[in-house]
């Protein structure tokens, strides 16, 4: 008995299941996913409508909480070890400056003034965002 050989009409590959597949796997990682939050100082930021900077790796972090303290990189700092810090950077390190919106206009003028007095001038204010329909139409011009 001879059988008909020669040709196999192939099938196509049906990609829907695995498709399926692929999004049940995102879901399942985005659900389970542990997100890192930001370290532990407590500093309430003021408010602001622009938003725009985006963190590096080597950004130098200085928190002034509302008592005046300077904290850097999570660790109480003096204006001497800022100083260190400072001459140790390269010029091009950013410096972001976190800073609570009760403390002294001044202390935050003299971290910034200590930044560019060791020629590090790119400088950033970490602000929080406006709540839409919050707090008087997103204006950032000053008074409560």
């Amino acid at each position: 008995m001879k059988f008909a050989g020669g040709r196999r009409v192939a099938s196509p590959v049906d990609v829907t299941p695995l498709i399926d597949i692929i999004f049940q796997l995102v879901i399942f990682f985005m659900v389970t996913t542990n997100f890192i939050t930001t370290p532990g100082i407590e500093v309430d930021l003021p408010r602001s409508s622009a938003q725009t900077i985006l963190q590096e790796d080597n950004d130098l972090k200085v928190w002034v909480k509302a008592d005046g303290q300077v904290m850097l990189d999570d660790d109480p700092a003096t204006l001497s070890q800022l100083k260190e810090a400072f001459s140790a950077s390269s010029k091009d390190t950013q410096v972001v400056i976190k800073a609570d919106k009760d403390v002294d206009h001044g202390r935050v003028v003299q971290v910034m003034d200590l930044a560019r007095s060791h020629g590090l001038t790119r400088l950033a204010i970490a602000t929080e965002a406006n709540v839409q329909g919050g707090t008087g139409g997103g204006s950032s011009s000053g008074a409560p």
